[in-house]
């Protein structure tokens, strides 16, 4: 039983470690750090023009909250080569356990030897607008009304950056933590917008 609680504890701190997120690596990788703070942004503005002032609130909070968090990350998080070398203890651990794992990124991902090729640097640069046109255009539309699952998906979600942004804190990550907290922050308001403000 001992061996089992040993185990979930290890492959939770693989998750946790994960979910804390990795400092980009080129101009790409950053742009694709700010997409979200640039759809939440642009979410706001179009609430706020069709008259949905706590709509447009809430989303200005979880953009300030993503642009603050993609600061940190810029700044605060480890590089892909200190990820890899903060996950290796537990993963060898895990295989002490008989756990099978995929094997490990290398740690020079992210910088490769090779620039990315111009089609590559496209299809990011379009994936990234696509990403920012689709999620203006989620965001404008949901939650339609205050539902029991609109409140548990925006509890859930809530609860996982609440999470993140205490484990910024307590490894001394500023700005990620108090982004975060704003993000948390913004889906709490986003419910009580919808409650407000429920769409037609």
């Amino acid at each position: 039983m001992a061996r089992d609680n040993s185990k979930a504890r290890l492959q939770l701190q693989l998750a946790l470690l994960a979910l804390d997120g990795t400092r980009p690596a080129g101009t790409l990788e950053r742009v694709s750090a700010a997409a979200p703070a640039v759809t939440q942004a642009a979410v706001g503005v179009g609430h706020w023009a069709a008259g949905r002032r706590q709509r447009a609130m809430a989303a200005w909070a979880q953009a300030a909250g993503s642009a603050l968090a993609a600061w940190g990350l810029g700044t605060e998080a480890p590089t892909r080569a200190e990820m890899v070398e903060n996950t290796r203890q537990y993963r060898d651990q895990l295989r002490e356990l008989g756990t099978r794992l995929p094997p490990e990124a290398p740690a020079t991902a992210g910088t490769q030897a090779h620039p990315p090729s111009a089609i590559a640097n496209t299809m990011s640069a379009l994936a990234s607008c696509s990403q920012v046109t689709f999620g203006v255009r989620s965001g404008l539309r949901h939650p339609q009304r205050l539902t029991v699952r609109t409140i548990a998906s925006e509890t859930i979600y809530t609860a996982l950056y609440v999470l993140l942004a205490a484990r910024a804190a307590q490894r001394r990550r500023p700005r990620i933590a108090v982004g975060r907290a704003l993000f948390a922050a913004g889906s709490v308001a986003r419910l009580r917008a919808a409650s407000a403000e429920p769409l037609r």
